[in-house]
């Protein structure tokens, strides 16, 4: 049995709960789930420009966490890119 996993400060939501290629029906498509914290560990690094440390600080979990949250969320979005899948994210609203 693995660690329960520590709550994750999230801040930003998506604008939108799916991206995913045009023209091509959803029903067809590969489906790829973006979990709120990688999209918030994305956000912090890549769209705010924060360092891994401070990002990790905000969301309040280990600066390896946040890299491993980074890691997965970019491998995740090349691959929806790179292969025509769609990307759902949750909103936490």
């Amino acid at each position: 049995m693995g660690r329960p996993k520590i709550p994750r400060n999230i801040c930003g939501t998506p604008a939108d709960s799916c991206f995913k290629p045009n023209g091509i029906p959803m029903s067809e498509l590969d489906k790829v789930e973006l979990a709120p914290d990688e999209f918030e560990a994305l956000r912090l690094v890549d769209l705010k420009g924060m360092q891994q440390q401070e990002a990790a600080a905000e969301m309040g979990v280990s600066r390896q966490t946040l890299a491993n949250l980074v890691k997965s969320a970019r491998y995740k979005v090349v691959g929806c890119l790179a292969e025509g899948k769609a990307l759902l994210m949750h909103r936490l609203d």
